[in-house]
């Protein structure tokens, strides 16, 4: 319970979780160590988490509501709510008694435990860093009259980053788990994972940020990625999920009840027996959603099967619904709603992407993360589990850490986004690096990039893990932050206005989009009629801009406009201003991010 009085800063980093006493009785057996162990967990997303990440701030998906942090005119520091560390109290307190004369286990059982806090402790730490950069390290929990501790000013990110991989290192030493039940728990290899994620974070953030070098090298970080995935790569522990399924050997690892272990090192698993279950279905589909759907801008990114671009193609961006997904990457039909999808217990409207009521008012409708059955639209009751940590992205991380190293050889493309690419039955490209640079994707997403490889590794990232809690920090450590404001989120190609839309090519009337009221609309198109909205128009919903070949392309306008500063100051949340003062009245100084 936290002390009458004291600081909102102070109680999240002093206040001790359990008594002396318990202390001991805890810390004395493995069996009590263990049981406080699960509490750790909590610092993981949770089942709905993983879906719900990215909703609402990412730059290739429309939605209902955006974060203020990236619309003009409407955030205010003050808002800021995620500068907590009780998260962090949990783990030292953990570590701080692994360490004391309470505990009196074997010495490998201690390191095993201690390994396991110090993973939960760079967690912890990594999304610190991502949110605010340069934070207060502590390393212990902190006593209530050790004030000059509580109110220490920030460390630089060199520190801790080398605290974070020291913490990660001695994981993989001394951490005996190395599978689980579904792999729920924390393994060695977990540990390796983290540690390149983090690498490669911090690499990327001190080249194309300019840092400079302290305690490490861009190319240093680069390496110490690379190694990390090496070591997992040669373990032969994971492989790329390759049996397809009724749903396609990607689209599986969301849709199975059970966790694929032959690809995910960590995971959340769901079990109806106890009550754990996950909302995506009632997320992506029903009432609970913020309408997040894919734009078409991102869509033009998944490659032909055959491994050219798709944007090769004459008037490829006049190309009708119904055709879209013919021969190309199985995974755009494996993330969302393609003309052929179908629903257990559904009804022709139910497979129709939800433009109607901007479920998907992109006409991009996502399906990555639910079931194909109606009666879990509208409850909190799927049963399928959810990857955190899956060996695909071991093999985008040794690939562009090895291509920022200017170090990529052919045999590491075919090992890494060969296999991706060939798992989505892509066909050709898979053994050779590329040395074509997209002009699609440069005009488009990142006009700095002038390496075929970086690019292509970066369109692979982008489609193989979407949706899964990356995109931003991608961005932000690669300094695109741009995209939020840039990148439409436009819808798919029509036909015309005013007339009765066949979207799926099945010859049924699905949409009928107009400019005018739903009193002035023949009433044989009132059911499904969509509000198109002038150009001029300030409403936030659907506009209609003509083709140059005919028809109409959509995209959908949130009301205000988003906005990513000059200044470039959202690449990193502002540091409260409420703790800057709180720091002040101690007489301490906390400094401010650029730009706030």
């Amino acid at each position: 319970m936290l002390l009458a009085g004291a600081s909102a800063l102070s109680c999240t980093l002093y206040e001790p979780l359990i008594s002396q006493a318990d202390r001991k009785t805890v810390f004395g057996s493995e069996a009590g160590i263990k049981s406080y162990s699960y509490s750790l967990y909590s610092e993981l997303p949770s089942m709905d988490d993983v879906f719900y990440q990215e909703s609402s701030h990412v730059d290739y998906c429309a939605a209902h509501s955006y974060w203020d942090f990236y619309v003009n005119g409407t955030y205010n520091p003050e808002q800021t709510t995620s500068w907590s560390w009780s998260g962090l109290r949990r783990i030292n307190y953990f570590l701080d008694a692994l360490q004391s004369e309470d505990c009196t286990v074997d010495e490998a059982v201690r390191e095993h435990y201690l390994a396991l806090g110090k993973w939960f402790r760079a967690y912890f730490y990594f999304s610190k860093l991502r949110s605010y950069g340069e934070v207060p390290w502590f390393e212990h929990v902190v006593s209530s009259t050790d004030e000059a501790t509580m109110y220490k000013g920030r460390d630089p990110r060199d520190v801790i980053v080398d605290n974070m991989i020291k913490d990660l290192d001695y994981c993989y030493d001394h951490l005996q788990t190395t599978s689980s039940v579904g792999n729920s728990l924390v393994s060695k290899y977990a540990a390796l994972l983290l540690k390149a994620r983090i690498c490669l974070y911090e690499a990327s953030w001190k080249k194309y940020h300019h840092l400079p070098d302290n305690l490490y090298t861009a190319e240093e970080l680069y390496r110490l990625a690379a190694n990390a995935c090496d070591i997992i790569m040669k373990s032969g522990k994971f492989s790329l999920h390759t049996e397809a399924g009724a749903k396609g050997a990607y689209r599986s690892l969301w849709y199975s009840t059970e966790i694929l272990t032959d690809e995910v090192i960590l995971g959340l698993c769901s079990d109806p027996d106890y009550g754990i279950y996950n909302s995506s279905n009632w997320h992506f589909n029903g009432s609970k959603g913020n309408g997040d759907c894919m734009s078409r801008a991102f869509v033009f990114t998944y490659l032909n099967s055959n491994g050219t671009p798709f944007t090769n193609k004459e008037n490829y961006a006049s190309t009708l619904f119904k055709d879209e997904f013919s021969n190309r990457d199985l995974r755009l039909k494996q993330t969302v709603r393609y003309p052929d999808y179908d629903m257990t217990g559904s009804t022709a409207a139910d497979v129709v992407p939800d433009i109607i009521h901007e479920r998907a008012a992109t006409g991009y409708h996502i399906i990555k993360f639910s079931l194909d059955d109606v009666k879990y639209n509208n409850d909190a009751k799927n049963i399928n589990s959810m990857p955190l940590m899956r060996y695909a992205e071991v093999l985008l991380i040794y690939a562009e850490a090895k291509a920022e190293l200017g170090e990529i050889t052919n045999s590491d493309w075919s090992k890494t986004i060969g296999k991706l690419r060939s798992r989505a039955g892509i066909t050709g490209g898979l053994n050779t690096l590329p040395t074509t640079l997209d002009p699609y994707m440069q005009a488009t997403f990142y006009p700095n990039v002038t390496d075929p490889v970086i690019m292509e590794i970066r369109r692979e990232r982008a489609i193989e893990l979407f949706f899964e809690g990356f995109r931003t920090s991608d961005l932000d450590r690669w300094a695109e932050g741009h995209l939020i404001e840039d990148l439409p989120w436009s819808g798919v190609h029509i036909q015309g206005l005013d007339q009765a839309i066949d979207l799926r090519g099945k010859g049924k009337e699905e949409f009928y989009f107009s400019m005018k009221e739903l009193k002035d609309i023949p009433a044989a198109h009132k059911n499904y009629y969509v509000q198109i909205y002038p150009e001029s128009s300030t409403e936030q919903g659907l506009r209609a801009h003509p083709n140059p070949n005919g028809g109409y392309d959509l995209e959908y306008v949130y009301a205000v406009p988003r906005i990513w500063h000059a200044d470039d100051r959202q690449y990193l949340e502002p540091i409260p201003p409420q703790i800057i003062r709180e720091y002040a009245a101690k007489g301490y100084t906390l400094t401010q991010n650029p730009g706030w």
